[in-house]
């Protein structure tokens, strides 16, 4: 079955494309919510409502992108509500700080499971950024529109995280 045949029959509430809406993305979706929550249960959860939220919306889906690039978005979204349900707020950054270099070229050397392992060790602001940013490709006016902060704060947590993640190398 086709994404858009999926889509359809989803839209018509068909139980059968539903599951299958699940089983095709539910894991993705699952390691998503992972690099951006504190836990698994807390992962579980904003999957879950994500999920919800999918089926509620797509009837707005337009294919402007594909399914699982919308259906990511949503995810992220979802994840970030959780982000500000749990109050953290996120540390700027000093000028001096945000200049700081990082090598690209330590990462080449990392195992995926290193590189997600040192991510999730992430202070919850860091990691938040780090990920729309590097990972899922969010600009920094964009990460600054969906977190409620100013476009240099966003800037500043990915400095650090990346200067965090440098240390971790080291």
């Amino acid at each position: 079955m086709t994404d858009k045949e999926l889509l359809e029959g989803c839209k018509r509430e068909d139980r059968i494309c539903q599951r299958e809406l699940w089983n095709r993305y539910s894991k993705k979706l699952f390691a998503l919510c992972q690099r951006f929550c504190n836990n698994s249960e807390e992962a579980e959860d904003a999957l879950m409502e994500s999920f919800v939220k999918i089926y509620d919306n797509l009837s707005k889906f337009r294919g402007d992108s594909s399914l699982e690039t919308w259906m990511r978005r949503v995810t992220v979204n979802q994840c970030i509500i959780k982000i500000r349900a749990r109050n953290h707020g996120l540390d700027s950054l000093t000028e001096e700080e945000y200049h700081l270099g990082f090598d690209d070229e330590s990462l080449n050397n990392l195992q995926v499971k290193e590189i997600l392992s040192l991510i999730e060790s992430l202070p919850v602001g860091y990691r938040t950024v780090f990920n729309m940013y590097a990972i899922e490709g969010y600009s920094h006016k964009e990460i600054a529109q969906e977190l409620g902060i100013d476009e240099g704060t966003s800037r500043s947590q990915f400095s650090k995280a990346r200067k965090a993640l440098q240390f971790a190398f080291i």
